[in-house]
Parts: C-alpha cells; structure tokens; sequence
C-alpha cells in the first residue's frame, strides 16, 4: 500500500450502526451530519449521539471508529441529557433575572435535576414562578447551545467577569489543562457535557422547591440554595411524578409522626428522636415480633456496652475508616468511644469463649442502641438520626454451613416483609470488588452461597427481583442487599446480608473443627428492619399512619351517641382492654359527628359507636375507616374477630375477619 493511501485509510472512521450495517466517514465529521446522511426525520429527532458507549453533542467531531447510535427522544440515554440541559436552562434564566446570583453545579439526578446557587438570600415560591416563566421563554427563543473548548486560564477569566466565584474554584480544580464551557446565547456555563443541540429541545419541567444546601456538600462550605426541578420525556411523565411528589407529601413521616403524635425532634438533642406514648406504642410492637421470630429461627438475645476503649474500635478498624462518624468520650484519661455498630462487641463476646463445630452456627441479636454523628446538613426525621437501634444479627458459621443458614435467613426476611405488606422487593448481590480481604476460593463459595439461596427460591418468592451488582460486595465479603417498594412506588433499601472474612482474622476468633484443628468461623452480618428508628419513619409513609390492626397504637375508641350511653361506653371499654386491646373512649360532651371526625383524623382502625340502642341490646355499632359501617354486631364475636387479627397480624383485619366469618 503507498503512503498516500495510508494516509486516506487513516483519516476514515467506520461507524456501525445499530441494524449491523457499517458507515464509512471521515474522521472529522459531526454526529448531526452522520444523522442527517441517515434520514431527514432522524436528523430533525437527533439530541445527540453515542460512539462506543459514550453519548456525544451532535457537533463534536467524531474521531474514533466503533458502534454508533442517534440519540433520539425514545433513546435510553436521552433523560439524562434532557435533564442535564434543563438543569443548563434553569441557571440561564437565575442568571437573567438575578444577574447578581453566583452559580454553582447542576446535575442530572433522579425524577430531574437540581442546581445550586448563591443568591444571599433564599429563593421564595414567587421566584420559582418567575424563573419558570424565564425558562419557558429561553425554549421558544431555541437558543443554540454550542460547546467551546478553552484554556483553564481563559475559563477563568470568562467566569471572572461574570462574577461567579464558585465556577473560577471548580475550573482551578481541574487537573486538565483545558476545560469545555457551554454557551446559550447570553448565558455561559462550564460543563463537560453533552447537551441537546438548543433550548427549543426541552419544554418538559417543572421547578419543584428550594432548599438550603451546603458548597460540595460540606458544612464548613457556605449555605447555598438548590433549586430542584422535575423534568421527563412527556407531559404525562411528569404529571404522573408530580401526583407521586402529592401523594409523598401527604405521607411525610414528619407531618404524620406530629399530626399522629408520634415523635418530636429538639434542637437540645438534635437529630434524636423523641418518642411520645403513640410512637413508644409501636417501637414497641416492632421490637417485640422481631423478638418472636428470633425464637422460631434460633437467635440469641445479647446486650452489650454501649462505650468502649477506642482500643477496640482500633481493631476492629472503625478507628481508621470511621472515626469521623463516632461521639468520643474521655474516663480516666483513655479515650473511649460510643459504639457506632454491635459487631466489635459481639466479636469480643464471642471470642470470651470456646466454641465446637458442634456449636455453630451461633447467632446473636442485640438491640442495642448505637450513635452516629450525622452532618446536620443530612440529618432528616426518622430517617437519618444520629441515636438508633438495629434488628441487627451477627451470625457466626463455617464455610460449609454458609448456604443454609443463607436460606433460612431468606424465609426470615420473607416473612417479614409480607407482615408489612412490602410484596416487591428487589435483592442485589454485590460482588468481589477490586480491593479485597481473603482468599478469591473462599469469596467465590461465598458469592455461589449467596446467588443460590436465592435462585432456589426464586419461584415461591412472587414479586421479588433479582440482580448481581459486580464489584459491588464490601471489602470484606460478598452481600445481598434488599430494596422494599412502598404503596406509593418508592424504594427503599432495608435488609442485608453481609459475609464477613476480615473481623475473624483482625478478632483471632476461631471454633474448635472435628479433627480437633482451629478453624477460622466466617461471619455473617445480617438486618432486616434495619434501624428502627428509619424503618418506622418508612412505614408511617408506607402506610400514611394508617398502621395494621396489630400495630396501630390505638385500636379501638368507643364513641357514646350521648351522655346516656357514657356507662354502657365505659363497659364496653373494660372488655376491649381485658382482651388485650388498646382502646379508648371518647365521653366528651360533643356532637357525635365531630367525635367520628376526631376519631377518623387520628387514624383509629375502629370506632365502635354505642347509643341506647345498643345498650339495650347489648350490642355495638363498628365505624372503620373511610365510612364502612356494620351495625348490632356482637361485642364478644367482635373481641374475637379483633383478637385474632392481632395474632395473625392481619394486614386488613376487617377484611380478613370478615372472609374468615363467612
């Protein structure tokens, strides 16, 4: 072959398309203009491009030869990119309408975007109107959004002159010594991209709230305010969304913990919640059927110290990696720590013993409380506290015993979450990453452990998923993490099940094998709730207070048509509780109609309503939620019926009751 046509060969790129077919370009050339050689109409849907996986402006020369997309609205990378832009779009109009505000990042994340600024002062409802309305006229301008490549000292300069410190810190950052900006007509952005080619491309949005954010997330950084918005592919997207975000609302575990009196928060105790009766009622409750299926699937309550010599969280190696998470105290001039998790001392009450083959598997369960020192920037109601406690476990098993234990633990966190109405659930199996403790044999028996308990049982476990998340496993071991979807479709990640190598090495703790030879156990670290602290704030929003029968902290409230019935009332009230139940009555001097009402706003499963009538015949009137009625029922068939819905642990007590009696 001759120089010259060396050189040709070199300076053409081949694309290969999706049906297969391959295109031949030369290097150089724009993905619009690879679109626009396709077909006029794809040409016109064209958002930008992928070459080799990576998704490219429709302006960007194309260099490299590979596999070729057109991104087009029905694209699964378009979201993103409209997101990423919208985001783009939303600092062009701040910038417009507040030339003054410093602009910071703005990312794609899920459900939209959100971009932070400094506008020294906090956006209002109004502002997010007017910026709206900005934003929609800057998408009829279809402004073109064009990429420009530059040295970091030019970017700084443009950024400089704007006014916007925060872009000239993020540019000084950047190890690389030119940087790609975004230009939209009268606005100017860094950013690595993509982009869609012009603002007339976007349209589906929806700026949601503000909120105080902290520079890089760090709260030795300035208060910024973030600006969030919603952006889909439709308008029925984002609509649908939008009535989630309602419903979301209504269900706020914070709204409903104070409407409900649940808990309250102090800022002398911050991020620590306090449980009022109601709330103490069914913390309770969860830790006591957490209690009973510990007895039917063999586990050991323990209790241990709540402060230790850091000298354990040395070993254990939190010192290292987490001090920065813990509360420290000083006694006797050590320093001690307050546990952060139970396993160091679970390690050290195993290891203040000797075990037999026999033994094992040993499973301890603690409900012990633990603290963490949460940033207050992250600190939110129940979900995110700095005091807790866990339904935590650590098993401890030999290699060989690691694939039953791993099945019972599956009927374990099974039933569970059917007891809670939690019917899909998505399980992820992570992974031997990178970085590892241990022998690859023992992490591949592991992780064959783990992918099997659950592919053996795949078929009985209707409504659950399951996935491998390579790479994903901790340091020290494989997991499988589980993720619950709530009544409203939200997920939320619950259980886990975690195999540990590392702590039986750093602990020396070991079990005496049948040929008499010491042998390292492995353990497993396993939570089905979680913390009950942040699984209660779940399942008031799972529920919106609306607690099963079993749990709701009050069951029944008696309700008198009138004064006259106030004795009949106060009898009736006497055999609910002598049954067990926890029931109320309401004797106040009111229209019925307001006691119903009250009775309905607190959420109360049942009111039974007596007049008269019923005391008479020695009978009730049953009101459950949302008007259902049942009148002249027997008071001791509906103790029965109540009575065992509370044993069942009835999702719908009412329904399940009544389908039993008939």
């Amino acid at each position: 072959m001759s120089a010259a046509a060396a050189t040709t060969a070199s300076d053409v790129i081949r694309l290969t398309l999706p049906d297969g077919s391959v295109k031949e370009v030369p290097k150089g050339t724009t993905g619009r203009t690879v679109a626009e050689s396709i077909g006029p109409r794809l040409a016109k849907d064209a958002l930008a491009v992928t070459l080799a996986g990576q998704v490219l402006d429709l302006s960007r020369p194309l260099t490299d030869s590979g596999p070729f997309e057109v991104v087009t609205p029905k694209h699964a990378d378009a979201l993103e990119l409209y997101r990423h832009s919208t985001a783009h779009l939303t600092a062009n109009a701040v910038k417009r309408l507040f030339p003054g505000v410093k602009i910071g990042i703005g990312p794609a994340i899920e459900s939209g975007y959100y971009y932070d600024f400094d506008p020294g002062r906090p956006f209002t409802p109004e502002d997010l109107e007017r910026i709206e309305a900005e934003m929609r006229k800057i998408v009829a301008e279809d402004n073109e959004i064009v990429r420009l490549e530059m040295p970091k000292s030019e970017a700084e300069k443009i950024f400089e002159a704007q006014g916007d410190p925060l872009k000239v810190e993020i540019v000084a950052g950047i190890p690389d010594g030119t940087v790609s900006c975004y230009r939209q007509a009268d606005f100017i952005d860094l950013c690595r991209g993509p982009h869609v080619p012009s603002t007339g491309k976007l349209g589906v949005f929806k700026l949601t709230h503000a909120a105080g954010a902290y520079w890089k997330g760090d709260e030795r950084n300035p208060m910024l305010q973030r600006i969030y918005g919603a952006s889909f592919l439709s308008q029925k997207e984002l609509d649908e969304h939008l009535a989630r975000v309602e419903a979301a609302k209504a269900r706020d575990h914070r709204k409903v913990g104070k409407e409900l009196s649940l808990f309250v928060l102090h800022p002398w105790a911050p991020a620590s919640p306090f449980f009022l009766p109601k709330g103490a009622t069914v913390y309770n409750l969860l830790v006591q059927f957490m209690r009973e299926l510990y007895v039917k699937y063999g586990y050991q309550e323990v209790i241990s110290p709540q402060i230790f010599d850091v000298e354990l969280f040395k070993q254990s190696g939190h010192y290292d990696n987490y001090r920065e998470n813990m509360f420290f105290t000083e006694v006797d001039e050590r320093e001690y720590g307050v546990k952060p998790m139970n396993c160091p001392g679970h390690f050290l009450m195993y290891g203040s013993h000797a075990w037999s083959y026999r033994d094992l598997p040993v499973r301890f369960a603690d409900f012990g409380r633990l603290h963490r020192y949460e940033r207050s920037g992250v600190t939110q109601g129940l979900t995110r506290v700095r005091t807790f406690c866990q339904d935590d476990s650590h098993i401890f098993v030999t290699l060989d015993q690691m694939p039953a234990e791993m099945d019972r633990f599956l009927d374990f966190i099974h039933e569970v979450y059917a007891t809670f109405g939690f019917g899909e659930v998505k399980v992820g199996l992570g992974t031997r990453p990178e970085k590892f403790m241990g022998a690859v044999g023992n992490w591949d028996k592991a992780e064959r452990a783990l992918a099997q308990a659950f592919e053996k049982r795949a078929a009985t476990l209707a409504g659950w998923s399951y996935d491998v998340n390579h790479g994903d496993g901790a340091f020290y071991g494989p997991k499988l993490d589980f993720q619950v979807t709530d009544a409203i479709g939200r997920p939320w990640q619950l259980g886990t099940l975690q195999v540990d190598f590392s702590n039986p090495e750093r602990f020396d703790l070991h079990y005496t094998a049948e040929d008499g030879s010491k042998q390292r156990p492995v353990v497993l670290h396993r939570a089905i709730l979680g913390s009950l602290e942040r699984f209660f704030g779940i399942l008031i929003e799972h529920t919106g207070g609306d607690f099963p029968f079993w749990l709701a902290p009050e069951q029944v409230r008696v309700v008198p048509v009138s004064e006259k019935a106030n004795a009949y009332a106060g009898e009736t009230l006497r055999r609910l509780s002598a049954a067990g139940l926890r029931a109320t009555g309401d004797l106040r001097n009111e229209k019925l109609g307001a006691k119903i009402r009250d009775g309905e706003l607190a959420k109360v499963p049942a009111l039974l309503v007596v007049g008269e009538k019923e005391a008479a015949a020695g009978t009730v009137s049953l009101r459950l939620r949302h008007g259902k009625e049942e009148k002249n029922l027997s008071l001791e068939s509906l103790i029965g019926r109540m009575t065992g819905a509370v044993v069942s642990r009835a999702l719908s007590w009412h329904e399940t009751s009544t389908a039993r009696k008939q």
